[in-house]
């Protein structure tokens, strides 16, 4: 039984180790500057709620000393669209590789929060897929 408990003792202080230096290097900003394509394109819906009990106006000196507009969206992310929604706040929709999702996170904590609740939604495009579904089922 000692053998065993020893065995476990061990594997959980590795996997504790491996667990707390990779959320420290998932901080680290990447070096990326990589371009969607359509091998590695993903859609982010971001859902920016705004502070309903602060006045636009302090609401939007706030993105402005934390730098929001200067920082997002990032170069070389596409906005699909950028819309606002009564009673929630903003709502974009980014196109970007795959690779630069940490990147965009790390932007919208460093900027965003505060002002903004988030809520994020990765997707991928499913139009053709859809599309071709459907043509196929109407012939």
């Amino acid at each position: 039984m000692r053998p065993t408990r020893a065995l476990l003792t061990a594997l959980a202080v590795l996997i504790s180790g491996a667990i707390f230096s990779s959320s420290s290097i998932a901080q680290a900003p990447p070096a990326s500057t990589a371009t969607p394509t359509p091998d590695n394109a993903v859609l982010l819906t971001v859902f920016f709620k705004h502070d309903q009990s602060r006045p636009l106006s302090e609401l939007n000196a706030q993105l402005e000393k934390q730098g929001f507009y200067k920082a997002f969206p990032p170069p070389g992310v596409e906005v699909v669209s950028w819309y606002v929604m009564m009673g929630i706040g903003q709502v974009v929709t980014l196109r970007l590789p795959a690779s630069r999702l940490r990147e965009v996170n790390r932007i919208l904590e460093d900027t965003a929060w505060g002002a903004y609740r988030t809520e994020f939604y990765p997707t991928y495009d499913y139009k053709a897929v859809g599309l071709a579904a459907y043509d196929k089922a109407a012939q």
